[in-house]
């Protein structure tokens, strides 16, 4: 190596280090943000799941009491059934303030943190 092209094999050099540092730096960011987005995703799949659970021992115990009540199961079903149509057709009326607005943002943040995380 000749002192003509020392500066140029040295510049070449710390190019390539800082060219590896990014694309280390890009790789650790992408997978904080696949295992934090996993994690929530995993977390809300078992909400679900439990939600759901939940709604249908309760549906079930509503029927079975309000059919006591009434005399007659299937009209009980039927009201929790409405009720439960009810609540749906809501979720579904509000499902871009509930969902679009919630994830849009939390997604975000986990993909493109701020300075200050």
């Amino acid at each position: 190596m000749s002192k003509f092209t020392r500066p140029a094999e040295d510049l070449t050099h710390s190019a390539q280090e800082y060219i590896d540092l990014r694309l280390d730096g890009v790789k650790l960011q992408t997978a904080k943000g696949l295992s934090l987005t996993a994690s929530k995703l995993v977390g809300i799949i078992l909400l679900v799941g439990v939600a759901t659970n939940l709604t249908l021992v309760l549906s079930f115990g509503l029927i079975l009491l309000l059919g006591e009540l009434v005399g007659s199961y299937a009209w009980a079903a039927i009201g929790v059934a409405a009720v439960l149509g009810i609540a749906f057709w809501i979720l579904i009326r509000k499902k871009d303030t509930l969902f679009k607005d919630t994830f849009v943002p939390l997604f975000v943040k986990l993909f493109f943190p701020s300075k200050d995380d």
